[in-house]
């Protein structure tokens, strides 16, 4: 099987870039499953926009992830409602949407499932008081056939502890959530395929795919950067942050990087 697995996709831009570029990835690599990252995809790149959501399923993005900005808006609460749309399973009863899915690849099951560590949470509205440690939500999940796990998180540490926790239980453990990729592409020793942080699919020089103005700003006239007004999504060229996974009976046979020069 092989999965294509785009990280943080932020605002529209770079929405329509991987829209009309996946049918040649898929293609030209004979991808089977494709899971991204889109809980930045919306226009300001906060959230999920519907006009996006729709627009990577119909591009042939089979399921959706998320994070800490899963509940940004009402219509990214909405997208969740959609069975292709997960948001982080360790959280307790109550939060709108839904951790994992499972769904048939060939002739094989997949379970994708989303989690996200306590830094990522921890000033999220929705998830106040209801969020619980990621290994949690990794033991609550119903898993069946080959699992593939996006992490969402800061801490390097503790992804590097989880996809060594469950080293021959996933298929995969790819990280999400800091915008910046990470070089080294691991295959653990029981063969679980991992990256610490695949990195944005967005504006490329900027502050996590936003315009770095008025940080900037807030920062010299404040002292905090995030005391003024928010950034817009940057305007500039788009950058594929994407790992191409092909694994065999749940074990990783090859795990690479691919940027845009793959697209014919």
């Amino acid at each position: 099987m092989i999965t294509l697995y785009c990280g943080d996709i932020v605002g529209d831009q770079a929405t329509n870039r991987l829209a009309e570029s996946l049918p040649d990835l898929r293609r030209k690599h004979g991808v089977d499953l494709v899971v991204a990252n889109a809980e930045n995809s919306a226009p300001n790149g906060l959230g999920m926009g519907t006009k996006q959501v729709e627009q990577l399923l119909d591009a042939g993005v089979d399921v959706i992830t998320g994070g800490n900005h899963s509940w940004d808006s009402e219509e990214s609460i909405e997208s969740l409602s959609l069975p292709q749309v997960i948001r982080p399973e360790n959280l307790s009863d109550g939060v709108p949407g839904r951790g994992y899915v499972h769904l048939e690849v060939g002739d094989e099951t997949v379970t994708v499932i989303n989690l996200a560590d306590h830094c990522a949470l921890k000033n999220v509205e929705a998830a106040a008081g209801r969020f619980l440690p990621a290994y949690e939500g990794w033991k609550t999940a119903q898993k069946k056939g080959e699992v593939i796990v996006d992490y969402h998180g800061d801490h390097v540490l503790e992804k590097q502890i989880f996809a060594h926790a469950v080293d021959g239980s996933a298929t995969a453990v790819f990280g999400s959530h800091t915008h910046e990729a990470t070089m080294p592409l691991h295959v653990l020793p029981s063969g679980t395929a991992f990256v610490t942080d695949v990195g944005m699919t967005g504006p490329d020089h900027g502050v996590q795919g936003f315009d770095p103005e008025n940080l900037v700003s807030n920062l010299k006239s404040t002292g905090d950067a995030f005391s003024g007004p928010l950034p817009p999504v940057r305007v500039g060229p788009i950058v594929l942050g994407a790992v191409l996974l092909e694994t065999h009976q749940g074990r990783t046979v090859r795990l690479e990087r691919i940027s845009w020069n793959e697209v014919n």
